[in-house]
């Protein structure tokens, strides 16, 4: 390959990437200018959660066929990256000697992506409405697996009491996975699928994930960032670097390949979840690390995800790109 073919990929790379981060810099932008009152940040976080990108994954469900083997096996990749995840950041972390009370914390860094929301921007920017209609399932899948091993990762190093029970209600309660649901049950009744899906799906695309990005954006604090230590920087490179690799290694040898390992790659190689945050402060748990892991691993994945998506392009392995 020449410097101009590699330069050439490197540009698609960045092409993926720019937009959707451009979007969390400018929410960066916006919470140190005053420009958005943490009020309105939150009013317009929650409008979008409900009601913009459930109707989104609704539109991007709907379009699935689920009568393919392809699509089971991309899934079963999902699942099974994510709990090699969860079993070696375990061993990892217990090598490393982390805390107990710290250990979970590091566990749920390691595998807990921001999916839902960055990888489906991610997966949206370099695909188009593919990328919205092969991530749409994974998300659904992917969210309810994360909050399930979260409550038990948590449960075990933080002594919490939150049962099983609460986190499966939340989970049918979701807007993200109750508009996925509604679009795989439309895909799957036979009934036809009405032709107006596919630009209301795009166009909501276009409209909410920037507004929720700039948001995520907005919210982050940075204040407490130089307190950092050791194991933030660890769970960082876990989520940012390991995690991905593990994930894409694993998929491609049980064969998923083109657009479903690159949307894969940028599902699972997206930073930390702000819910990780959420559950760790009501488990009572390590609050600031939480934080910490979150905004650190925002802020480098503007680095990880656009080189490793280079990558992925370099060996012909992210299929053809929007």
């Amino acid at each position: 390959m020449s410097f101009g073919d590699a330069l050439a990929l490197f540009r698609d790379a960045l092409a993926v990437s720019l937009p959707t981060f451009g979007w969390l810099v400018l929410g960066m932008l916006f919470n140190w200018l005053g420009v958005l009152s943490q009020a309105l940040n939150d009013k317009l976080s929650r409008f979008a959660f409900m009601f913009g990108l459930p109707l989104m994954l609704f539109a991007g469900a709907a379009q699935v066929d689920y009568s393919g083997l392809g699509s089971a096996r991309y899934l079963l990749a999902g699942v099974l990256a994510t709990l090699l995840t969860v079993v070696l950041s375990t061993l990892y972390s217990r090598w490393r000697g982390h805390p107990l009370a710290q250990r979970g914390i590091f566990v749920q860094a390691a595998f807990r992506s921001n999916l839902a929301i960055v990888g489906m921007a991610l997966a949206f920017s370099a695909y188009g409405e593919r990328g919205t209609v092969l991530a749409a399932l994974p998300i659904a899948l992917m969210t309810m697996l994360y909050n399930v091993l979260a409550v038990l990762v948590l449960n075990t190093t933080l002594g919490t009491s939150t049962t099983m029970r609460s986190v499966l209600v939340g989970i049918a309660r979701n807007p993200l996975i109750i508009g996925i649901s509604a679009g795989v049950c439309l895909s799957i009744s036979g009934l036809p699928v009405p032709d107006v899906l596919r630009p209301i799906g795009s166009g909501l695309s276009i409209f909410f994930l920037p507004l929720v990005l700039v948001c995520i954006g907005a919210s982050m604090n940075f204040s407490r960032l130089y307190k950092a230590g050791a194991l933030t920087w660890e769970a960082t490179l876990w989520r940012l670097c390991v995690a991905p690799l593990l994930s894409i290694l694993l998929a491609w040898s049980i064969g998923v390949r083109d657009e479903q390992l690159g949307v894969m790659f940028l599902l699972l190689a997206t930073p930390v979840a702000a819910s990780s945050h959420v559950m760790v402060v009501a488990a009572r748990g390590d609050g600031t690390l939480a934080a910490n892991i979150v905004v650190l691993t925002t802020l480098l994945s503007m680095v990880t995800i656009t080189c490793g998506f280079f990558l992925l392009s370099v060996f012909s392995l992210a299929g053809e790109l929007s």
